[in-house]
């Protein structure tokens, strides 16, 4: 058990997470390290803050949710803080993509709402405090060719901050999206160069963005904006404005 406030950051092993892990620590919290297969890129993150713990589970299995929420008790006894980051894109288009892979980008959103539900009911509301910060994305808002499970995906996921704040009006419990832009990742990394330079003069900063430049807001939503809630905020350079 522990006094100190916590923060549990989904798919954190990478990325933007990994950044959220780095921001949260330096802001004071015991950071929980989530991952479900990159390990090394987790014990790297855990390597390279203060005060934080490893969990494993594949988001899209309830079981082993409920067996993260045991562990997270029993090492912890509280969580002040949820990055809800996780997640997967499978690409296609509508006329080749097949059944099985729209429902393996369904489960997803299904893995990230049952997490939420167990962590407010187990921590938060008993605390009578919490902030809840859901990772969405630009193409949510703007749509993106090959990705419609995706974009339905994080489009849904504001919506559900949105539902989800009203939900918790009353509790002392914040819900709020952050929904990136074009981000170094290990996922833009691997973008053709033509799709790049397609997208970088609709950025008005002319830039792509970084992780911790993500990481920042998130910082910002789990340590102060105590009158927030319900929103979406972009950080995107300008891609898109909205």
């Amino acid at each position: 058990m522990t006094e100190k406030p916590v923060a549990i950051v989904t798919g954190a092993g990478t990325g933007i997470g990994a950044a959220c892990c780095r921001d949260l620590s330096q802001k004071g919290f015991r950071v929980g390290v989530h991952y479900r297969s990159s390990e090394a890129g987790a014990m790297a993150v855990l390597s390279s803050i203060a005060d934080g713990f490893m969990l494993r589970a594949d988001l899209d299995d309830i079981a082993q949710i409920d067996l993260l929420i045991n562990e997270i008790k029993t090492r912890t006894g509280r969580v002040d803080v949820l990055v809800n980051n996780a997640g997967h894109s499978i690409n296609s288009d509508i006329l080749a993509m097949r059944i099985e892979q729209f429902d393996a980008q369904r489960n997803m959103a299904r893995g990230t709402w049952y997490l939420t539900k167990r962590i407010i009911r187990q921590f938060m509301v008993r605390q009578g405090s919490g902030r809840v910060i859901n990772i969405s994305s630009v193409v949510g808002h703007t749509g993106n060719p090959g990705q419609i499970p995706y974009t339905m995906e994080k489009a849904a996921l504001d919506a559900f901050t949105k539902s989800l704040a009203r939900e918790m009006a009353g509790r002392n419990i914040l819900v709020n999206s952050v929904a990136p832009g074009f981000i170094q990742t290990g996922m833009t990394e691997e973008l053709p160069a033509d799709v790049k330079e397609r997208i970088l003069p609709g950025i008005i900063l002319g830039r792509i963005g970084r992780p911790e430049e993500v990481a920042e807001v998130v910082g910002f939503l789990a340590s102060g904006a105590s009158y927030i809630t319900g929103s979406v905020i972009h950080v995107n350079g300008g891609l898109y404005v909205g």
